[in-house]
């Protein structure tokens, strides 16, 4: 299934292959940036294709907007969103340069005093939003957006005067997590993961690999897990080389891995367990979790075709 316009791909997955499979879901679905992103990672595709698709969701003041997270509806720029652009500047290698120091002048822009970002800003007022996000007039500054953003730049080795304050802003704020939810343990570890005091780094993941193991923040036993439990080894340990891996033994991110295998549904896509609101937003989000499912069964070794 060869891209218009593009190089010439491999030859298509096997039949019936996990890939294969997941292929069909998301010419059948996704939007056009998860489709150049997908062929990207899996199909031999460029990454130029892919910046191109994310371009359409950039805003003048150098963030993201347009729904490209799908749960923050309209056209205004929003941190989840430009975490969100990160992510796939990331995946495809384009993560540095003036792109990004366009990106941290508007992150300047929207940060607390202390050099966080909030969830939501009030700019999302009068737009569709999640009913799960609240939007206030003075939101505070979360670890749930600050942490992925600054290890991501990080990760790239990006130089800007917005980290100092915002990586002193993530250490304070995961060295004082001691009641904790999956997603801000997620959002801790994409920090971690890239900090650059690794032993500083190394000692607080042992930390909150206790805490969760304590607080029971990951279903253990994927074939009987507590309910409401939607979080798994996999979910924390996305590539053998994160720091959560130690949290989990081998057996337990194997049978982990093997739920998320099976999860594949039958339309090849990955369901996903968040909050879905509104329909447009339940679809948009499958592709996501289709290409994530893939990227990190791929890093721990299994085979999708």
């Amino acid at each position: 299934m060869p891209e218009t316009g593009a190089s010439p791909l491999p030859q298509t997955p096997p039949a019936h292959s996990p890939l294969f499979r997941a292929e069909h879901f998301v010419w059948l679905t996704a939007r056009v940036l998860e489709q150049r992103l997908f062929a990207y990672l899996f199909l031999n595709g460029g990454p130029d294709p892919v910046e191109t698709a994310l371009d359409a969701y950039r805003n003048a003041d150098g963030g993201y907007g347009h729904a490209l997270d799908p749960d923050l509806r309209g056209p205004v720029s929003q941190p989840l969103h430009t975490a969100h652009a990160l992510r796939v500047l990331d995946a495809v290698g384009r993560c540095g340069g003036q792109r990004v120091e366009r990106v941290c002048r508007y992150l300047t822009s929207v940060s607390t005093p202390e050099g966080a970002l909030p969830a939501v800003t009030p700019a999302q007022r009068g737009y569709p939003t999640a009913p799960f996000m609240k939007v206030l007039d003075a939101p505070p500054g979360e670890l749930l957006t600050t942490g992925p953003v600054v290890g991501l730049l990080h990760r790239n080795e990006v130089w800007h005067a917005w980290l100092f304050r915002a990586t002193d802003f993530c250490w304070q704020a995961v060295d004082s997590l001691q009641a904790s939810h999956p997603d801000e343990i997620q959002a801790a570890l994409t920090f971690l993961d890239s900090a650059p005091d690794r032993p500083r780094a190394q000692a607080t993941a042992d930390r909150l690999g206790r805490l969760v193991r304590e607080q029971r923040l990951a279903a253990l036993d994927p074939s009987n897990p507590a309910p409401g439990a939607h979080h798994f080894p996999h979910d924390y340990a996305r590539t053998p080389d994160s720091l959560a891996r130690a949290w989990f033994t081998d057996d337990e991110m194997s049978r982990s891995l093997d739920f998320l295998a099976a999860e594949q549904q039958e339309d090849g896509g990955w369901p996903t367990h968040g909050h879905p609101w509104a329909p447009t937003t339940a679809l948009e989000a499958r592709p996501l979790a289709t290409i994530r499912a893939l990227q990190t069964l791929r890093a721990h070794g299994r085979e999708v075709g």
